[in-house]
């Protein structure tokens, strides 16, 4: 089967989601000062678990019973947030957002490799490696070498990073079992975070202890919202929608377009300057991810033929 190109309203919701998936960095980046990292990642599929399922009911819809799709749920849960949350948010309390999110960017490379390994319509072709390496190299440019300075150290926080991009990238190919399940995306979504918050809330009072700690301010209370609600309610909503319809590979893209979001949300939001590095870093990424998709390396071919003619 050929590989499968995105249309405007799949760009549109990849966009959409590297914004709330952008945001996640910064809510964690404030969370991490007053939470420990199981607290803060039980706290967010919770609370996303109850917003998705208030959604449901309104919509509805109805959760299935069978014993299929919740072990589906439970390894979509175990890959897609509770080993990529955990290890993000661990990495975060050692690192910085800027470097954890070039780290993440990785996904797509790793998710080439393993799409290309597991399926049969999503192989490894020249222009999507040239498309990850071009945009992967976009991200680190608009990072910059003051981050990529700091690489040497802290090696364990930065291999987690490392770790749960890998973990997304097994997460993209699992969760193409829900489209041939027939499932609408906000039933899978609500799934894995009700499947992940039973997973983690027995490890969470165990290790953390959470009524021991101090309460949390009113900033964090916030974050904590926007992170859960956000960057996990929302945007899983927008997951399983473009992994339906785009397929494993061009969804893991919106790595690419993360450390972007947090740039532009930087500069909206916290008033910083963009530099020029950053437009043309975005620019890369922009060819990268054409790359990838390949439709426009088909109309210039095809606007070649046109002009040989």
């Amino acid at each position: 089967m050929p590989q499968k190109s995105m249309g405007a309203v799949e760009w549109g919701m990849l966009v959409g989601l590297s914004l709330l998936w952008g945001g996640s960095f910064l809510f964690n980046g404030i969370l991490v000062h007053e939470l420990p990292p199981f607290t803060i990642v039980t706290a967010r599929v919770a609370l996303a678990a109850i917003a998705l399922h208030v959604i449901v009911r309104v919509t509805g819809h109805t959760m299935p019973r069978d014993r299929q799709a919740w072990l589906a749920f439970f390894g979509m849960g175990f890959l897609n947030n509770v080993i990529p949350f955990l290890l993000i948010v661990w990495g975060q309390t050692h690192i910085a957002s800027g470097l954890a999110s070039i780290l993440n960017a990785t996904t797509p490379l790793f998710g080439v490799v393993v799409a290309h390994l597991l399926t049969s319509d999503e192989k490894m072709t020249g222009n999507r490696l040239v498309g990850v390496i071009v945009g992967f190299a976009g991200v680190a440019l608009m990072i910059g070498p003051s981050v990529l300075a700091s690489l040497g150290s802290n090696v364990l926080a930065q291999l987690a990073v490392l770790g749960a991009a890998f973990t997304y990238s097994l997460a993209g190919i699992f969760g193409r079992r829900f489209r041939r399940m027939g499932l609408a995306p906000i039933i899978p979504a609500a799934g894995q975070v009700t499947a992940s918050t039973v997973l983690l809330l027995p490890i969470a009072l165990f290790v953390d202890r959470p009524w021991t700690l101090a309460m949390p301010s009113a900033e964090t209370w916030l974050a904590l919202a926007g992170l859960a609600i956000l960057s996990t309610a929302v945007a899983y909503v927008l997951f399983f929608r473009i992994l339906a319809t785009a397929g494993a590979t061009n969804l893991m893209l919106v790595t690419f377009l993360i450390p972007v979001s947090a740039i532009l949300l930087g500069a909206l939001i916290l008033g910083e300057d963009l530099q020029p590095k950053h437009f043309i870093g975005m620019a890369m990424i922009a060819l990268g991810l054409a790359a990838i998709d390949g439709r426009l390396f088909t109309l210039l071919l095809r606007a070649g033929e046109s002009h040989m003619r």
